[in-house]
């Protein structure tokens, strides 16, 4: 019986250890989005990605979804009526500048 408990303690344990190292791995991935947000896409898309009057909104987008649009944007074969302005916006962005607004707005 005590080895028993042992393994499952173990097994807890494993668990618990693989859901921390996930949970700080997100973290960092997304480290610095938020910031990068209200810097760079909060006065037209709002602080909380539902401002609609001069742009689109972008709460609700994947971060897929998002980091494909800005790719384009920065690579210059996406957009709409805005194109100019985001294209703009996206062009000085680093990958891992548009992976950390991608993980912000994912979570908008």
């Amino acid at each position: 019986m005590n080895a028993k408990r042992h393994l499952l303690t173990l097994a807890a344990t494993a668990i618990l250890t693989g859901v921390l190292l996930t949970t700080f791995a997100l973290a960092a991935s997304h480290e610095g989005g938020k910031e990068l947000y209200t810097a760079k896409c909060a006065s037209c898309h709002g602080a909380d990605g539902t401002k609609a009057l001069m742009s689109k909104p972008v709460k609700g987008l994947k971060a897929e979804a998002f980091t494909k649009m800005m790719q384009g944007y920065k690579a210059k074969t996406y957009g709409g009526t805005k194109k100019a302005t985001m294209e703009k916006v996206a062009e000085p962005l680093s990958d891992a500048d548009i992976k950390a607004l991608a993980g912000h707005v994912g979570t908008l």
